[in-house]
């Protein structure tokens, strides 16, 4: 097989919620415009219990949520307040300033869930960077689906496999949840220059090499490749156009001119930033 770069990721937790981050990592800082990539790993929360993800900011990138299990309501500084169930797409880009919260509906907190999914980030190109910001709630009946011999895939965010999804994305982008049955094969064709593939579950084989699950797999550029079901298998193949340029990455800011992420943490410090309205508790800038 040729030769892929696989990615294990990092255990983090988020206000309480326990994750894996492949991305970024010291193997590879971006696929596409994917610049961050969070596995909100499947957690059971009691009754009264739920995710409070308090009011922060963002520059220079897109978040795009996406939920196997569980809702999250989504509230930002555009006025933005919106009920995310599984299926939906909530995406949301930040341009030159945003603020948003994620927490559990109280509804759901009240009689206990479980909650599954993943938050991705996209670095905006740099003609948006500093654009408005926006956001967009997609729900799961918008969004096309194949379903052809035990593989189903649902187009998330931009296009691929002769599908094309209604999220606002800024570049090419590939964003695909994939279901494949036992013994059945999806073949990742080269349609788009950087690609990788997150297993969530299952045991799959890549071009007859072997794949964990939660293993990330970064795929050589121009090359069609072949994933094969071992068992029954539950992914993502995402990707996109390379970046217009290198990002950095400072807590909730990405940018391509370092100038501009100085300029973000001295106007959230200050307090000198758009606000979520009714909303006053907020994350605090961290100590370098």
């Amino acid at each position: 097989m040729t030769t892929v770069t696989v990615i294990r990721p990092r255990p983090e937790d988020v206000e309480g919620q326990p994750i894996l981050r492949p991305l970024p990592s010291r193997e590879c800082r971006s696929v596409g415009p994917f610049v961050f990539f969070d596995h909100m790993l499947q957690t059971r929360y009691a009754p009264g219990s739920g995710m409070n993800i308090r009011q922060h900011p963002h520059i220079g990138l897109s978040t795009l949520t996406y939920l196997f299990e569980g809702e999250l309501l989504h509230r930002d500084s555009l006025g933005s307040d919106q009920v995310v169930q599984a299926g939906d797409v909530s995406w949301m880009t930040a341009g030159s300033a945003i603020a948003h919260v994620e927490r559990t509906p109280d509804e759901l907190k009240a009689k206990g869930f479980n909650l599954h999914g993943l938050q991705v980030w996209l670095a905006s190109p740099k003609a948006h960077e500093q654009g408005p910001g926006h956001y967009s709630h997609h729900p799961a009946i918008s969004l096309p689906v194949s379903d052809n011999l035990g593989v189903t895939i649902r187009m998330i965010a931009g296009s691929g496999f002769c599908l094309e999804s209604p999220v606002p994305v800024l570049s090419p982008t590939l964003y695909a949840e994939v279901h494949m049955q036992t013994a059945t094969t999806l073949l990742i064709p080269d349609e788009h220059e950087e690609r990788a593939v997150y297993v969530l579950d299952g045991e799959a084989q890549l071009d007859g090499e072997p794949v964990q699950a939660h293993s990330l797999v970064v795929l050589p550029a121009g090359q069609s490749m072949a994933l094969f079901a071992e068992t029954e298998c539950h992914l993502v193949v995402f990707g996109g156009a390379p970046l217009d340029g290198p990002r950095r990455i400072n807590w909730n800011f990405v940018a391509s001119d370092p100038a501009l992420i100085e300029q973000a943490r001295q106007r959230w410090a200050a307090g000198d930033w758009p606000t979520v309205p009714g909303e006053s508790g907020r994350i605090e800038l961290p100590v370098r």
